[in-house]
């Protein structure tokens, strides 16, 4: 009589024990639902309190983006723990996290940019002692080429010049073993490049990287620093002028072909 009281007791322990666990299975499927909702928020200058309006807000884990109306407000698509990229020319760029209440309560998020303190360095003028014909100028003023030279096996042209340090040396190693050449690069980070393809889809993605030249976004959006954005564009052989002059967008679209040149020498 006492084992069928202790195993009885058991059972009613493994019961209870079992109860629970569904419970908590149950409820943390829903607390990790991965469906997006519409999430607001008005963006306002930190100093003045005013709406801002044209800011590029950007969803980097799911790669979407939106700007702001004329009086400050956006929506975006996000779930709990989705992080927002927010940034305009003249403010300083800032990440926000979007929290289980926002997308519960459906808050109209108050958000604040600070405006960037800009300071004026030095400009020295340069005198090519120019004539004022324009045949013997443009002979006088410097000019900067830049080449793209084919290379047997790849669709796509290598960029060098003047302004690319060491670029035939590259262009010759990148001959001899692209493959390898290109594993190096992008080897290391195939999660981060396949979000590529999700960038280049989203029109506001693509208009709000064709207005900047910081590469704070396209950092953020690949998850690497500025500097990995400037050795990638290197050892794929884009000169220093392209590198410092193009905009966001034209620097996303220069990685994305090199990619594809990767997976393409990768899959043969």
């Amino acid at each position: 009589m006492f084992i069928t009281f202790t195993t009885h007791k058991q059972s009613m322990r493994y019961f209870v024990v079992f109860l629970f666990a569904l419970l908590s299975l149950n409820s943390f499927a829903q607390g990790t639902n991965t469906n997006p909702e519409k999430v607001s928020g008005i963006i306002l200058n930190e100093a003045t309190l005013q709406p801002v309006a044209g800011v590029s807000i950007i969803n980097i884990n799911r790669v979407k983006g939106t700007v702001t109306d004329s009086r400050g407000n956006f929506t975006i698509e996000a779930v709990a723990n989705d992080t927002l990229h927010v940034s305009l020319v003249g403010y300083q760029p800032i990440k926000v996290r979007v929290s289980s209440d926002w997308i519960k309560f459906k808050n109209v998020t108050k958000i604040n940019l600070t405006e960037k303190a800009y300071t004026l360095e030095e400009v020295i003028i340069s005198k090519y002692n120019l004539t004022g014909y324009l045949q013997i100028d443009s002979k006088l003023a410097p000019v900067r080429e830049n080449y793209r030279y084919s290379i047997s096996g790849l669709p796509q042209g290598y960029e060098s010049g003047e302004n690319s340090p060491n670029a035939f040396k590259k262009i010759i190693s990148s001959m001899f073993n692209p493959a390898d050449l290109l594993h190096n690069i992008f080897g290391k980070k195939p999660a981060e490049m396949r979000r590529l393809k999700e960038m280049k889809k989203d029109d506001s993605v693509r208009n709000a990287l064709a207005e900047k030249y910081d590469r704070e976004t396209l950092a953020a959006l690949l998850g690497v620093s500025k500097d990995d954005i400037a050795d990638i564009l290197e050892r794929c052989n884009y000169s220093e002028d392209f590198i410092k002059n193009s905009n966001d967008l034209q620097i996303m679209d220069a990685i994305s072909g090199c990619y594809e040149e990767y997976k393409a020498l990768n899959r043969k």
